[in-house]
């Protein structure tokens, strides 16, 4: 039997127990306090009751036929939708070996028979106090976690526009076409969404990891920013020491983007870039640089940029058709690219800006 409709302002206090008497004299000090008593005359109930019902303290008598009152406490400690609720027990006992063995279930408090309702009303209070307390502390805990991860997100945004504002700088010194960044991005999403229905990378390629490799891709050559303008567009053969001075734009992207790591979702995005910055000129055959790597040692980030990088510079700058520019990387594949990616290349290539 459930007590009392409607003031949201008043506490819902679960009375279980299996005696009449003692219900009826618990419900009365309860409403003299103002609050709102729910009934039940066993554990089973309470339980029902427990699954309907807003409860702000659970008051239950520990000897009960069928479930007693510690396997009530047990039960409800157990579940997370219920574990917050205060559980107090209620008994003709004061053994302490009693008391002992309902605080080790969770139990807050401990009430003896007969009541003494000006006892009974002092540590109800209590617990309900503190119960809000906790509740209190609990959403002001949730809001500065939200306010904290709205911060972080904030950040990683304004991070983000600076590191491609960073890259735009570098394709500028590296006089690269004005849309070649875009077009790799979008063309190493759509074949990173090919490589997934492949047996051979679907177990390599999330659908977060698609989205990522989107905004990663354009960062593959921010390291240039480091490097001098005149070297970047000198259309003469580069010296040794030039040489060096461009290879090294990897190391330079690879390390701007390692100091760059805020939180476990950025640091995702963060990795990949560097796994991409560093590693996109390495070739399949162990040959690039900067490390020499080769195959599977090379990050996958890192492949799929290499091959759109260089499909997105034959058909941009050097106006090569789709077709003539997989012509060309036939030759390659095996050498530079991995052969298996190129033939996924192929095969969605229409679908390509």
């Amino acid at each position: 039997m459930i007590y009392g409709e409607g003031d949201s302002s008043k506490a819902k206090i679960l009375i279980v127990d299996d005696v009449e008497t003692n219900r009826i004299i618990l419900e009365e000090i309860i409403k003299n306090m103002g609050e709102e008593a729910v009934l039940a005359e066993s554990g089973e109930e309470a339980l029902e009751l427990v699954k309907k019902e807003k409860l702000q303290l659970v008051l239950t008598d520990i000897s009960m036929p069928g479930m007693d009152g510690y396997e009530l406490c047990r039960i409800l400690k157990k579940n997370e939708e219920t574990n917050e609720i205060p559980v107090v027990f209620i008994s003709a006992f004061d053994d302490p070996m009693d008391i002992i063995e309902g605080f080790s279930l969770g139990g807050e408090d401990y009430i003896t028979k007969p009541f003494i309702p000006e006892v009974v009303q002092a540590r109800v209070g209590v617990q309900l106090r503190l119960h809000e307390a906790k509740r209190e502390l609990m959403e002001m805990n949730r809001r500065l976690q939200i306010s904290v991860s709205e911060q972080l997100k904030q950040i990683e945004l304004e991070k983000k526009n600076i590191l491609y504002a960073m890259a735009n700088i570098a394709a500028q010194n590296s006089d690269y076409e004005k849309k070649h960044m875009e077009r790799l991005g979008h063309n190493c999403m759509i074949l990173a969404q090919g490589m997934q229905l492949s047996p051979l990378f679907e177990d390599q390629i999330s659908d977060t990891y698609i989205d990522t490799i989107k905004l990663a891709a354009p960062l593959c050559d921010i390291g240039n920013i480091g490097v001098s303008k005149e070297i970047l567009q000198k259309k003469d053969n580069l010296t040794k020491e030039e040489t060096e001075a461009v290879q090294n734009h990897t190391r330079i992207g690879a390390e701007l983007l390692r100091d760059l790591h805020v939180n476990s979702d950025y640091n995702e995005f963060i990795h990949i870039s560097e796994d991409i910055a560093r590693c996109h000129h390495e070739n399949w055959d162990g040959s690039g640089y900067p490390e020499g790597l080769a195959h599977e040692k090379i990050p996958l980030g890192a492949q799929i940029v290499s091959i759109m990088d260089r499909y997105c510079r034959l058909t941009g700058e050097e106006a090569c058709s789709r077709t003539d520019a997989l012509e060309i990387m036939r030759g390659e594949a095996g050498v530079i690219f991995n052969p298996d990616i190129f033939e996924i290349c192929c095969k969605i290539s229409r679908q390509f800006c």
